[in-house]
């Protein structure tokens, strides 16, 4: 038996000043699935970097659009950004990123891949799909409240 869930799909013009409107639905649809303020701002800035890369580097040379689905789950939220413009290396751009070295000075970090650094981090699980354009698809899990049944409590009353 296949798995239910809900999905929301977006499409916005390939412009920056759009992807506040998609923060602002990913939010809400976050917020009421029950994700904690921490994980939301996590997924916000992981699938803002999605999209302004996408906006930055998909269509540098015409205008195009970025799809953005949200796949609602009752433990996950899938999120998928999809451009139809350029693609890129994401091997090449993933080996020129690395780990912050904690002498590097922030004037001297490399620009380009940090986004996908930034993503990956983030995120509980990423893949990028190369083909006509770059798809992005990033994974956050709902944390619920766990308690451990075998925990004694502090204090009995017998």
């Amino acid at each position: 038996m296949s798995e239910t869930y809900d999905y929301i799909e977006m499409k916005i013009p390939a412009k920056p000043e759009h992807v506040g409107v998609v923060r602002l639905t990913l939010s809400g649809i976050a917020s009421r699935m029950g994700f904690s303020y921490e994980a939301i701002e996590d997924i916000k800035v992981s699938v803002s970097e999605a999209i302004t890369n996408a906006v930055q580097h998909a269509y540098s040379n015409h205008v195009g659009d970025v799809q953005i689905g949200f796949a609602l789950h009752t433990d996950k939220l899938e999120v998928m950004v999809t451009d139809h413009g350029e693609s890129f290396n994401f091997q090449q751009a993933r080996m020129e990123t690395g780990p912050y070295q904690g002498d590097e000075q922030v004037d001297n970090l490399r620009e380009g891949g940090l986004g996908l650094y930034l993503i990956e981090s983030l995120m509980d699980d990423v893949k990028v799909l190369q083909h006509d354009g770059v798809t992005v698809f990033m994974t956050k899990y709902l944390e619920k409240e766990q308690v451990d049944r075998d925990v004694k409590p502090i204090s009995t009353t017998d």
